[in-house]
Protein backbone atom coordinates (compact mmCIF):
# COMPACT_ATOMS: atom_id res chain seq x y z
CA UNK A 1 0.00 0.00 0.00
CA UNK A 2 2.81 2.39 0.95
CA UNK A 3 4.74 1.59 -2.27
CA UNK A 4 1.64 2.36 -4.39
CA UNK A 5 1.38 5.76 -2.73
CA UNK A 6 5.07 6.51 -3.36
CA UNK A 7 4.68 5.38 -6.97
CA UNK A 8 1.62 7.63 -7.42
CA UNK A 9 3.46 10.62 -5.93
CA UNK A 10 6.51 9.98 -8.13
CA UNK A 11 4.29 9.70 -11.20
CA UNK A 12 2.53 12.97 -10.29
CA UNK A 13 5.86 14.77 -9.79
CA UNK A 14 7.20 13.45 -13.12
CA UNK A 15 4.05 14.53 -14.97
CA UNK A 16 4.24 18.00 -13.37
CA UNK A 17 7.87 18.38 -14.39
CA UNK A 18 7.07 17.31 -17.95
CA UNK A 19 4.24 19.85 -18.21
CA UNK A 20 6.43 22.62 -16.79
CA UNK A 21 9.27 21.78 -19.19
CA UNK A 22 6.97 21.75 -22.22
CA UNK A 23 5.50 25.09 -21.16
CA UNK A 24 8.96 26.64 -20.84
CA UNK A 25 9.97 25.16 -24.20
CA UNK A 26 6.93 26.70 -25.90
CA UNK A 27 7.60 30.09 -24.29
CA UNK A 28 11.28 30.04 -25.28
CA UNK A 29 10.54 29.14 -28.87
CA UNK A 30 7.69 31.55 -29.43
CA UNK A 31 4.36 30.96 -31.12
CA UNK A 32 3.57 27.51 -32.46
CA UNK A 33 3.67 26.87 -36.21
CA UNK A 34 0.31 25.64 -37.51
CA UNK A 35 0.56 24.04 -40.96
CA UNK A 36 -3.19 24.48 -41.49
CA UNK A 37 -2.67 28.28 -41.49
CA UNK A 38 0.12 28.26 -44.08
CA UNK A 39 0.06 31.05 -46.69
CA UNK A 40 2.25 32.34 -49.50
CA UNK A 41 3.00 36.05 -49.83
CA UNK A 42 5.06 38.23 -52.12
CA UNK A 43 5.99 41.76 -51.24
CA UNK A 44 8.58 44.44 -50.66
CA UNK A 45 10.56 44.87 -47.44
CA UNK A 46 9.58 48.22 -45.92
CA UNK A 47 11.42 47.87 -42.62
CA UNK A 48 13.81 45.49 -40.87
CA UNK A 49 13.50 44.98 -37.11
CA UNK A 50 16.07 43.34 -34.87
CA UNK A 51 13.99 42.02 -31.98
CA UNK A 52 15.75 41.16 -28.68
CA UNK A 53 14.39 38.96 -25.93
CA UNK A 54 12.58 35.62 -25.87
CA UNK A 55 11.34 35.85 -29.48
CA UNK A 56 14.54 37.47 -30.74
CA UNK A 57 15.44 37.55 -34.34
CA UNK A 58 15.20 39.39 -37.60
CA UNK A 59 11.69 40.48 -38.49
CA UNK A 60 10.62 42.42 -41.57
CA UNK A 61 7.60 44.50 -42.42
CA UNK A 62 6.51 43.14 -45.81
CA UNK A 63 4.23 45.23 -48.01
CA UNK A 64 2.09 43.03 -50.25
CA UNK A 65 -0.56 44.13 -52.73
CA UNK A 66 -3.20 43.96 -49.96
CA UNK A 67 -1.48 44.59 -46.62
CA UNK A 68 1.70 45.31 -44.69
CA UNK A 69 2.50 42.42 -42.36
CA UNK A 70 5.21 41.52 -39.86
CA UNK A 71 7.23 38.47 -40.92
CA UNK A 72 9.35 36.58 -38.37
CA UNK A 73 12.44 35.27 -40.18
CA UNK A 74 15.05 33.75 -37.82
CA UNK A 75 17.72 34.63 -35.27
CA UNK A 76 20.30 37.07 -36.66
CA UNK A 77 23.17 34.63 -36.06
CA UNK A 78 21.39 31.90 -38.02
CA UNK A 79 20.82 34.23 -40.98
CA UNK A 80 24.48 35.29 -40.86
CA UNK A 81 25.52 31.64 -40.84
CA UNK A 82 23.44 31.13 -44.02
CA UNK A 83 24.93 34.35 -45.46
CA UNK A 84 21.40 35.67 -45.99
CA UNK A 85 21.07 39.44 -46.01
CA UNK A 86 17.83 41.31 -46.38
CA UNK A 87 17.56 45.01 -47.12
CA UNK A 88 14.81 47.60 -47.35
CA UNK A 89 13.33 47.48 -50.85
CA UNK A 90 14.08 43.77 -51.40
CA UNK A 91 11.30 41.67 -52.91
CA UNK A 92 10.59 38.51 -50.89
CA UNK A 93 8.38 35.52 -51.53
CA UNK A 94 7.44 34.01 -48.17
CA UNK A 95 5.78 30.73 -47.31
CA UNK A 96 4.75 30.68 -43.68
CA UNK A 97 2.14 30.27 -41.01
CA UNK A 98 -0.24 33.15 -40.33
CA UNK A 99 -0.65 33.83 -36.61
CA UNK A 100 -2.30 36.52 -34.52
CA UNK A 101 0.42 38.50 -32.79
CA UNK A 102 0.33 41.27 -30.24
CA UNK A 103 -0.57 43.90 -32.86
CA UNK A 104 -2.49 41.80 -35.38
CA UNK A 105 -1.66 39.28 -38.12
CA UNK A 106 1.94 38.09 -38.43
CA UNK A 107 3.77 35.40 -40.39
CA UNK A 108 6.23 32.79 -39.11
CA UNK A 109 8.38 32.25 -42.21
CA UNK A 110 9.16 28.67 -43.25
CA UNK A 111 10.68 29.42 -46.66
CA UNK A 112 11.91 32.69 -48.13
CA UNK A 113 12.91 33.42 -51.71
CA UNK A 114 14.89 36.58 -52.39
CA UNK A 115 16.05 36.88 -55.99
CA UNK A 116 17.90 33.63 -56.74
CA UNK A 117 18.31 32.77 -53.06
CA UNK A 118 15.91 30.18 -51.65
CA UNK A 119 16.18 29.72 -47.90
CA UNK A 120 14.44 27.10 -45.74
CA UNK A 121 14.02 28.34 -42.16
CA UNK A 122 11.70 25.62 -40.85
CA UNK A 123 10.91 22.05 -41.85
CA UNK A 124 7.53 21.14 -43.37
CA UNK A 125 6.05 20.72 -39.87
CA UNK A 126 7.31 24.15 -38.82
CA UNK A 127 10.20 23.13 -36.57
CA UNK A 128 12.89 25.86 -36.67
CA UNK A 129 16.07 24.88 -38.53
CA UNK A 130 18.05 26.67 -35.79
CA UNK A 131 16.54 24.60 -32.96
CA UNK A 132 19.24 23.63 -30.49
CA UNK A 133 21.76 26.13 -31.86
CA UNK A 134 23.06 29.00 -29.77
CA UNK A 135 24.08 32.31 -31.24
CA UNK A 136 26.03 34.97 -29.35
CA UNK A 137 24.86 38.54 -29.81
CA UNK A 138 26.55 40.03 -32.83
CA UNK A 139 27.78 36.67 -34.19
Amino acid sequence: MKSKRIYAIALLVAASMLLAASSLFAQKNGPAYDTTNEVKLKGTVEEIKMVPGPYEGVHVMLKTSTETILVHLAPEGFLKMLEFNVAKGDTLEVTGCKITGEFGPEILAREVVSGNNDMTLRDKKGAPAWAGMKFAAGD
